[in-house]
């Protein structure tokens, strides 16, 4: 009896799975393109996540990309001489997934006195064209949090005040990009 229940079970979830597969093909034959852009029209209107979507039209903060944060802060970095002349916060920040991340990095290294090089293979593991064989972490076989990255290339500083500081200007970089 149970066998006869757990295989009727498994073939009518089969059965609706092949079912389901050729109904999302969509509509074939004469008139498909009709009948598709209808069930389209009527599946989308009846889409629950719609229904609560936040219109981004009516908020009050501009939204911007990261390549707007790179581009308005890249002369600020240049000018405080964490950035060379003729580098960029984008090429200086591609291995990094946030932004605020890189600039922390870019801030300790320079507050700290290490190579921003170093910091970013340490934080990132990811190891550009930079040369980087002077670094003491640059070879690690994970990422590090910035803390443990400052303390393993300059084990005399106050490491965890070093990076909660340097995170701070990050936050304030961010902010004054927004204005």
């Amino acid at each position: 009896m149970k066998k006869a229940l757990l295989s009727g079970a498994v073939l009518l979830f089969g059965l609706s799975i092949s079912l389901s597969s050729v109904t999302a093909q969509g509509p074939a034959g004469a008139g498909a393109s009709t009948a598709a852009q209808e069930s389209s029209h009527s599946a989308s209107s009846l889409n629950p996540i719609k229904l609560f979507k936040k219109d981004s039209k009516n908020t009050s903060e501009p939204l911007q990309t990261r390549g707007d944060y790179e581009t308005k802060l890249t002369p600020k970095m240049q000018a405080e001489g964490l950035l060379g002349s003729y580098s960029s916060l984008t090429e200086a920040c591609t291995p990094y997934t946030e932004l605020y991340d890189c600039l922390a990095g870019l801030h300790a290294s320079h507050d700290v006195g290490v190579d921003f090089n170093c910091v970013r293979a340490a934080v990132t593991d990811v190891h550009t064209t930079a040369n980087i064989s002077n670094c003491k972490v640059a070879d690690g076989d994970k990422q590090l949090s910035l803390a443990k990255a400052i303390r393993a290339l300059k084990p005399d500083t106050n490491a965890k005040q070093a990076a909660k500081d340097a995170e701070e200007q990050a936050r304030d970089d961010i902010r004054a990009a927004q204005e």
